[in-house]
């Protein structure tokens, strides 16, 4: 059986191995995922000249270190965005893509997305630090969700990154230049999990990416937002439908 080789973005709040350490454990020996922390989170501030195109030539450089050609690509949140840039400009490394809430699609946005978006970012106008992920949270989840609580104590050394790498993420997701056709000509396939507590902008995001790809498979998953822990979004009925794109990619040859 050929191994699956899965190349994992986190978003912009936990590292890749605690974001993904769940489904590590579920997949076992069916998958081999390689996780790729964010390259705006490599220096202990985000570079001058950071840019998506960055994060980009990151995962060729990681993908190649491993000797991978092509392999199954897999972004959560502000990895998700990275995920689908970079199966837009580099379909032919791509088997399949599998992203849960992604932070935005890449391109101009539609009126929908925009006043969303616009939204968002005058509430985030001006805040720094812990008002700002806090704000940052709040904000992305439907009326009448409770936000996770406030971790007790300081932030530790690689949280207290956090507000300055989202903000970097935010600005660098703003200029990528990106024309969305690209994406209709994907012929890998894409997978779209969101959850039934997170804010309506998700299911935007869905419905317009199930209109790009040639072959969308989209799922709404009851009980989750964007900010639970990963065991609850990784569930075992969640982890099955990602191991059958998985599979059914690699035995179409995609």
């Amino acid at each position: 059986m050929t191994r699956l080789h899965v190349v994992c973005l986190p978003g912009g709040v936990a590292p890749a191995a605690q974001r993904y350490a769940p489904l590590k454990a579920m997949v076992g020996d069916d998958a081999e995922l390689h996780l790729k922390d964010l390259e705006v989170y490599r220096d202990p501030t985000p570079s001058a000249g950071y840019s998506v195109d960055l994060e980009l030539d990151a995962i060729d450089a990681f993908a190649d270190s491993m000797g991978l050609e092509r392999f199954h690509l897999l972004g959560y949140s502000g990895g998700g965005f990275i995920s689908l840039a970079y199966t837009g400009t580099r379909p032919q490394r791509v088997k399949s893509l599998a992203v849960f809430e992604p932070a935005s699609i890449p391109g101009p946005l539609s009126p929908d997305e925009a006043q969303a978006w616009n939204a968002l970012m005058q509430k985030l106008s001006g805040l720094e630090g812990q008002a700002f992920m806090s704000t940052f949270v709040r904000e992305q989840l439907k009326p009448g969700v409770e936000p996770p609580p406030t971790p007790a104590g300081p932030p530790s050394p690689e949280m207290q990154k956090r507000p300055a790498g989202i903000a970097a993420l935010v600005q660098a997701f703003q200029a990528y230049p990106f024309d969305r056709k690209r994406l209709s000509e994907v012929p890998a396939p894409l997978f779209f999990g969101y959850g039934d507590q997170t804010s309506d902008v998700e299911s935007i995001r869905a419905g317009l990416l199930a209109r790009t790809f040639a072959d969308s498979h989209v799922r709404r998953f009851a009980g989750v937002h964007h900010f639970v822990p990963p065991e609850m979004i990784y569930t075992r009925d969640h982890v099955d439908a990602l191991l059958e794109v998985w599979r059914r990619s690699e035995n179409s040859g995609a």
